[in-house]
Formats: structure tokens, C-alpha cells, sequence
């Protein structure tokens, strides 16, 4: 059997075999995080971090079952692409010429089509240095990839660092221009994957403004202030509470429209809080917008680790991006890579714990 993570206790990262899942890489420092991932995905599988007492537990939900993600648990900690989130019936146009996405939720392109890189084998190498330890994951999406134009090159780095941080670097190169938007769709409970829901929680998103949706969740309209709705985050809510205002029936699957960086640099875009372990969760992005999913469709189809089925709220998930149809949105930022130019985002999960 191979070690748990919670085993590991340092030094390079440790490379095995895993059925339906390519190869697992577990990594970290002693005394903070240490992560799981699956070459299968590109996928955070797990991530062991202490709470208040100096206990680690697992904060990220996966299935028992590896080979679930490719059916009803696929995109839990993957990487997603070409494209997170939706592009409405699949289509966009750039120039002159007009794309059809393969397609899937009702009609329209999500998280990359029906064949998105969540369900790729990537290429792996370690990566360890004396402030961060991890993986560099390598992908070649070839021009007709699901209907996008042009060759695309992909790196992806899961690093942990020494003042318990997890870091999630993308690079991308293209030939034609091409749409572009790379996210990690870890799903979360700062209780311990398992461990129940995400009600306790508390969230504190840093946006005054968000996307409003129809009912296929494809944005209805402009960009809206966050003032008087239940999606007004700014100071932190219990989720419980937060889950009970008016405007959020099934829970929260929009877009926050975060505050414009200059410099490249990561700034804090939300702050997930457990009470009951004291651990939180800051989430510092150089991206635009941040997908907040809390998981409100859960059925208990898909059983956890731990041997729990995950329910309405079992986790949330927090996902830095560019922002959904934006190819159609020309108001939005772009998110079309040219040839020549470089794709990069960075996204950093800093770990904290309070008595």
C-alpha cells in the first residue's frame, strides 16, 4: 500500500504509482502542509494541514475511487482548461472566424468540453528547492483540441512553501490565437475532508461587484454591486447565514468580480475560516474574478476518503479565473493568448491557524 501524506515527513517529493490515477506526488515541509497530486488531472487529491492544536487533517474532498473522476467526481482538484467555467452553446469568434466547442451542461462548453484537461495524463517533474517543494506538470492541447484554435503549451506548478503556502503557478504558449483560462477546482472543509459541511464555516470574499446568471448559469447581464445582496461578502459571513439570504437558492455558483492588480502580483481575493479547528484559508490570485461554488448540488453519489458521502456542502470550492463567456463579453477582460505573448496566473493558498 502506498504511504498516506500524513506519513510524509519531507525531503524531495515522493513519486508512486497509482491505478486510474497516472502517478501520485506527495510533498511538503515538516510541521505544515503537505499535498497529494495526481498526474491524472493535474489534480490536488489531498492537502494534510494542521489546526490549532497541531493535529493535521485532509482539507481537501476527492473519492474514495480514483477512477471516479472520470465520471461523477471529475473535476474535483483538477486542473481545468482550455477554458474554466462556461462559454455559452459552445461558441465564440475571434476575427473573422467563428469556433464550435464540443459541449456538455445543457447545450454549452464547460471547464474545457467534453474531453477537458481534467481527464489528461500529464507529464510530471519534482521541483525542490529550500523554500518550496513540489511538481511541474507538463500538457500539449493540440489545435482542434474540442474545437479551440491553435497548439497550446501548458505548465502548471503545485509548490508548497515553507511559511505554509500552496501555490498554483500557469504558463501557457500558443501558435493561434486562442482563449485561455486555467483554474484548480479543489473543493475545501477546513474541518477535515469528511468531517460533515462547510455551514461553520466562515467566508469573506474581497469584491464589490459580481455576475449575475440565468439558469444555466451563463451571465445574464452586466456586472453588478454586491450592495444589499446576499452576495455581499466583504465582511466575513458563516455560511450558514450567508446561505440563507435571499438570492441564493442551491447556493453560490457566480463570479466575483475582484479588484483590478498592476504589478502581477497575487492580492487577496477571500479568506475561508473554520472556527471549530481555527485553520484558514486565504486565497491570493492575480486573476480577475473568483468562482465561488459551494457545492449545493452534492447528492451523496460520490463517496469521500474517509468513506463519507459527500452531501449538499460537504466543501467549497474557490476558484480563481478569468471570467465565464468572457470570449463573448467583450466588456470583460480578455482571456484570448496571442502567438507570441505568455499566458500566466498565479494563485497562492495561505495557511493560517488562530486559537
Amino acid at each position: 500500500m502506498n504511504p498516506s501524506p500524513s506519513a510524509f515527513t519531507g525531503g524531495p517529493p515522493a513519486r508512486h504509482p497509482c491505478p486510474d490515477a497516472g502517478e501520485r506526488w506527495i510533498f511538503g515541509f515538516p510541521g505544515g502542509p503537505t499535498a497529494e497530486v495526481h498526474t491524472r488531472g493535474a489534480r490536488l487529491h489531498a492537502l494534510w494541514v494542521p489546526d490549532r492544536h497541531g493535529t493535521p487533517a485532509d482539507v481537501v474532498l476527492a473519492p474514495r475511487d480514483p477512477a471516479l473522476t472520470a465520471t461523477t467526481a471529475r473535476y474535483f482538484g483538477s486542473t481545468v482548461g482550455r477554458y474554466a467555467n462556461r462559454i455559452a452553446r459552445g461558441r465564440f469568434s475571434l476575427g473573422p472566424d467563428a469556433y464550435q466547442l464540443t459541449t456538455q451542461e445543457d447545450g454549452h462548453c464547460l471547464h474545457g468540453g467534453t474531453d477537458g484537461f481534467d481527464t489528461r495524463l500529464w507529464k510530471a517533474e519534482s521541483v525542490h528547492t529550500p523554500e518550496w517543494t513540489g511538481v511541474l506538470l507538463h500538457l500539449r492541447s493540440p489545435d482542434g483540441d474540442q474545437g479551440f484554435p491553435g497548439n497550446l503549451d501548458v505548465t502548471v506548478s503545485c509548490l508548497v512553501g515553507r511559511d505554509d503556502e500552496l501555490a498554483f503557478s500557469y504558463a501557457a504558449v500558443t501558435d493561434a490565437p486562442t482563449p485561455v483560462n486555467l483554474t484548480n477546482h479543489a473543493y475545501f472543509n477546513l474541518e477535515g475532508e469528511g468531517a460533515g459541511d462547510i455551514l461553520g464555516h466562515e467566508l469573506t470574499v474581497g469584491a464589490s461587484h459580481y455576475t449575475p446568471v440565468d439558469a444555466d448559469l451563463i451571465p445574464s447581464g452586466d456586472h453588478r454591486p454586491v450592495s444589499g445582496t446576499a452576495f455581499d461578502l466583504r465582511r466575513p459571513y458563516r455560511l450558514a447565514e450567508a446561505l440563507s439570504r435571499p438570492g441564493v437558492d442551491g447556493g453560490y455558483d457566480h463570479n466575483f468580480v475582484l479588484s483590478a492588480h498592476r504589478d502581477g502580483t497575487p492580492r487577496r481575493a477571500a479568506v475561508l475560516y473554520a472556527p471549530a479547528t481555527g485553520r484558514s484559508m486565504e486565497v491570493l490570485t492575480t486573476e480577475p474574478g473568483l468562482q465561488v461554488y459551494s457545492a449545493g448540488q452534492f447528492d451523496g453519489s460520490v463517496l469521500g476518503k474517509s468513506g463519507t458521502p459527500y452531501r449538499a456542502g460537504a466543501g467549497i470550492a474557490l476558484e480563481t479565473q478569468h471570467f465565464p463567456d468572457s470570449p463573448n463579453r467583450p466588456a470583460d477582460p480578455s482571456p484570448v493568448l496571442f502567438p507570441g505573448d505568455a499566458y500566466r496566473s498565479r494563485t497562492v493558498l495561505r495557511f493560517r491557524t488562530h486559537a
